[in-house]
């Protein structure tokens, strides 16, 4: 018996609906938060939740799956470094679905749809670390510096010109 186990259509055909699924999923993973139909959204929800299961597994195994659905390698380390890590202990669930109104020219109810454990890139979480071991002395200390490598840039930047009217010149 197939109870539950009906496929959301779209009113596309399956290589459509499959493509249009796989592109909403690594938009997902690339910008964090899509803004669709309501009904995409709703499509695109077990697909997602499936690639972030998959993530959490880390296997070799897993990436060539991830990368079997999603054809792009940028977005696989992605999922597999930053999202999935992220739900690590997290049991499912890892998607939200916010609905947002209807859309002014159809009518055709929107939604948001986004990661539930919000992440820190590793870019941004260093300095935050950082900054608060420190003490006002090592933040008087680092000012300087940064005023001693502003000049030598305008330096360099003084000499390219210098080198470009010697070339002109002969």
């Amino acid at each position: 018996m197939k109870h539950g186990r009906k496929t959301i259509k779209l009113q596309r055909k399956q290589d459509h609906r499959d493509a249009l699924l796989m592109n909403l999923v690594i938009s997902l993973i690339e910008h964090r938060r899509i803004r669709t139909t309501l009904a995409k959204a709703k499509a695109v929800r077990p697909f997602a939740e499936k690639m972030v299961t998959i993530g959490k597994a880390g296997t070799l195994h897993a990436r060539r799956n991830a990368l079997r659905y999603l054809r792009h390698k940028d977005v696989v380390k992605e999922l597999f470094e930053e999202i999935a890590p992220a739900s690590k202990e997290r049991a499912g669930g890892y998607t939200r679905i916010t609905k947002l109104g209807q859309r002014r020219s159809d009518s055709a109810p929107m939604a948001y749809i986004e990661w539930v454990d919000a992440f820190v890139p590793k870019a941004a979480a260093a300095p935050a670390e950082v900054a608060p071991e420190g003490d006002a002395a090592p933040a008087e200390e680092a000012a300087p510096v940064a005023k001693k490598k502003a000049p030598a840039k305008k330096a360099a930047a003084k000499k390219a010109p210098a080198k470009k009217k010697a070339a002109a010149a002969e």
